[in-house]
């Protein structure tokens, strides 16, 4: 009997599988917490030149209100707002007269530092370390930093749980997110902070994959597709969490301390965590294996099942499965059709993490408060999962991804035409692209498994991973194109969805296909 048909023969969806998910709430909600973190806090309030040091050698200056000191010592806007980077080099006392006479007065950068506007964030990183006007790369690059770890952790813990286990490497990951999270927020300089905020998410990627491989190897095959999009819910949860936490902590370092704080209870609920009884088997420990599967067959009522079922039998059900430890990553390139899948779903898995992050760093540029956007944009999430679910079913994976890149595409590309001042259209067109980007991203999950072959299909997962995370680490700097041109960021983000969504064309269906086991499945003539 394989190892397949003795779990569905205890319930591959039982009180065990329930609880293995629950267990894992706490730990993969702080995940979108920390992904989406900058949004708060990196966020940069209204601000302006400090002008306290103006001397004009008389003291009228330091008569002056508040209004008219910015009047005469900072340059204004076209909507009458203070510049936010530049300063008169000497006091303009016409203009309090409403003269103009002086539009042609020197202008510099500012010289003493900045003031910031506080009513929303009591503290960010750009007013800690002053990361505005010419130091403002430096705090989009803090989120780029943050994903580059990300992407380094993946693979680095997909290899680690391979050879030592899902449940210890868990544990690491949880503690060592604790440690650097806390590390990062009492940070004393902008270069301690970076590095602490790389091997953050360097940590809280073991958090991400092993959990989902843990998830999967406990479901049986017919719930699958139903684990991955009850596992994905979590990260809508922590969306509408953060949201709740940031709203009542506008200062950065405790929001930091606050989204972490969940793991401190999955590391006590880790003592209840199973390992993966398809890995112990893999791993020729019978016993352990039987024991957790024993377990199962308990909380879920299928104790008569296990009568017969020993240690012996189990290792001999796993006996015969393809081994993947001879196959490589080089493998995905060697010959035609494989080469010309991975090319293909990599620019696709590019496209699609690319476009995401885009709009969900971007909750500013939508004309609506970032608590209120960041709410609307969470909220979308749980009715477009639940109904990708049926569409899938219905009319298929490609189709599915195709159109959901294409639509977020289209909606990006119209907001590209509605004037800044219409927040009401702009904000409602980005929830729409925000919610065909996710869909994308729920689709592409479950694509990528069944377009890969058994045998490589491990590495298939983790290569796609590797350049969605590479994706995730540029696109925030994107943002910075607005100092060519300010419609290049939305331009380029427009352009890389549709481009992807076009690509995602030339993938092969999957829907009721049975699943490719050999490369050579894929290379036979069609």
């Amino acid at each position: 009997m394989k190892f397949d048909s003795i779990l569905s023969e205890i319930n591959g969806f039982g009180k065990f599988q329930i609880q293995l998910v629950l267990i894992q709430v706490l730990s993969r909600m702080t995940l979108p917490c920390h992904f989406l973190l900058n949004n708060f806090m990196a966020a940069v309030p209204s601000h302006h030149c400090n002008i306290t040091a103006l001397d004009d050698g008389g003291g009228v200056f330091g008569n002056l209100t508040l209004e008219q000191k910015l009047v005469v010592g900072v340059p204004a806007e076209q909507d009458g707002t203070p510049r936010s980077c530049q300063m008169f080099s000497k006091t303009q006392y016409q203009h309090l007269s409403g003269l103009n006479s002086s539009e042609d007065a020197l202008t510099v950068q500012c010289q003493n530092g900045w003031v910031y506007d506080n009513r929303t964030f009591k503290s960010t990183l750009a007013t800690e370390w002053d990361l505005v006007c010419s130091r403002k790369g430096m705090n989009k690059a803090t989120a780029t930093i943050f994903f580059i770890g990300v992407m380094s952790g993946a693979p680095l813990f997909g290899y680690l749980s391979d050879r030592f286990g899902r449940r210890p490497l868990l544990l690491v990951s949880y503690l060592s997110s604790i440690t650097f999270a806390v590390l990062s927020a009492f940070s004393t300089s902008y270069v301690m902070f970076t590095i602490m905020r790389f091997f953050t998410g360097m940590s809280l990627a073991g958090i991400s994959i092993i959990s989902i491989v843990l998830n999967v190897e406990w479901f049986s095959i017919e719930h699958r597709t139903f684990s991955g999009i009850i596992t994905s819910m979590d990260w809508t949860l922590g969306n509408l969490i953060l949201v709740g936490i940031a709203y009542f902590i506008n200062e950065w370092r405790m929001l930091i301390v606050a989204v972490t704080s969940p793991l401190i209870l999955s590391v006590i609920a880790w003592r209840w965590l199973p390992e993966s009884a398809r890995w112990l088997l893999a791993n020729g420990q019978a016993d352990a294996a039987h024991y957790y599967i024993t377990q199962c067959a308990k909380m879920n009522n299928r104790t008569k099942v296990m009568d017969t079922v020993t240690p012996t039998e189990l290792l001999e059900s796993a006996q015969g499965e393809t081994n993947d430890n001879k196959y490589t990553i080089v493998h995905l390139f060697k010959t035609p059709n494989i080469r010309k899948l991975s090319i293909c779903l990599g620019i696709v898995w590019y496209g699609v993490a690319f476009t995401y992050y885009g709009i969900s760093l971007n909750i500013t540029g939508f004309g609506l408060n970032p608590y209120v956007t960041q709410f609307i944009f969470a909220s979308i999430e749980l009715p477009m999962k639940i109904s990708v679910y049926f569409f899938l079913e219905k009319v298929g994976r490609r189709p599915g991804q195709m159109g959901a890149m294409m639509l977020t595409g289209l909606c990006l590309f119209i907001n590209l035409f509605v004037a800044k001042d219409k927040w009401v259209i702009r904000t409602v067109v980005a929830v729409l692209g925000k919610s065909m980007s996710e869909v994308s991203f729920t689709i592409v999950f479950l694509f990528t498994t069944e377009l890969f072959p058994t045998v490589v299909r491990q590495n298939g997962v983790g290569y796609t991973s590797f350049i969605a995370r590479l994706g995730v680490s540029i696109s925030p700097l994107i943002m910075l194109l607005e100092d060519v041109w300010h419609l290049l960021p939305e331009v380029t983000y427009c352009a890389v969805a549709v481009g992807s969504g076009l690509v995602a064309f030339l993938l092969p269906e999957t829907l009721n296909a049975q699943l490719p086991e050999y490369i050579e499945d894929i290379e036979k003539p069609r």
